[in-house]
């Protein structure tokens, strides 16, 4: 009598790391999209986790989010990246109106030994495909960005982590009182990556 067996894949620090930074770049172009920073003309339709996404054709953020995507990928094989967040401000007075926070806990054995670990690809797949939605939609639960913005992102690293010169110190660009929306996390196994948006808090009750 034949046996069903659920498939696992190999997963390797590497493949994590090539996994997890190709999540970043995805996810930053939702939001940019999702969020009205740049021309809907400006984006590009392409398929990925299974959904239809959208990605940037402006060259100057292209080649910021190429360049980020290989800088994390960097970080998080070598253990040493424990957040990013991609900020949304204000272009006429800077003022931190969103920050889209992916935290991420790394598996310290596989890191100092090389071990592999089993997860397969598909559930991998199903679980960023649900943060990719939650973006998608988060025109629903996020206030209206009714002026012109700009974005930044910060990488928060282990203090021994070498910096490339285009990186700089910053402040942590933060909200004071801020509404947040946890989304859902994913997992390969050897990185672990929740995801929470906060955003600013207009006070709609009467004085």
């Amino acid at each position: 009598m034949a046996s069903k067996t659920a498939t696992k894949d190999i997963i390797t620090l590497r493949g994590s790391a090539a996994i997890v930074s190709e999540f970043f770049g995805y996810a930053a172009n939702s939001i940019l999209y999702n969020r009205g920073l740049y021309p809907e003309e400006s984006f590009a339709r392409v398929k990925k986790y299974g959904l239809p996404l959208l990605l940037t054709q402006d060259e100057g953020v292209k080649s910021f989010i190429s360049n980020l995507t290989s800088q994390l990928s960097e970080w998080l094989e070598a253990g040493k990246l424990q957040r990013v967040v991609l900020v949304i401000m204000s272009k006429a007075s800077g003022e931190v109106l969103e920050r889209w926070n992916f935290s991420i806990e790394t598996d310290g054995e596989v890191v100092e030994t090389g071990v592999s670990r089993e997860k397969s690809d598909k559930e991998i797949m199903r679980e960023i495909q649900a943060i990719m939605r939650q973006i998608a939609s988060s025109i629903t639960y996020l206030p209206c960005l009714d002026e012109t913005c700009v974005f930044d992102v910060l990488a928060y690293t282990d203090k021994d982590c070498s910096v490339p010169f285009t990186w700089m110190e910053s402040d942590a660009k933060l909200i004071a009182n801020p509404q947040m929306v946890k989304l859902h996390s994913f997992d390969t196994k050897i990185h672990k990556v929740d995801t929470l948006v906060s955003y600013k808090n207009d006070d709609w009750d009467e004085p």
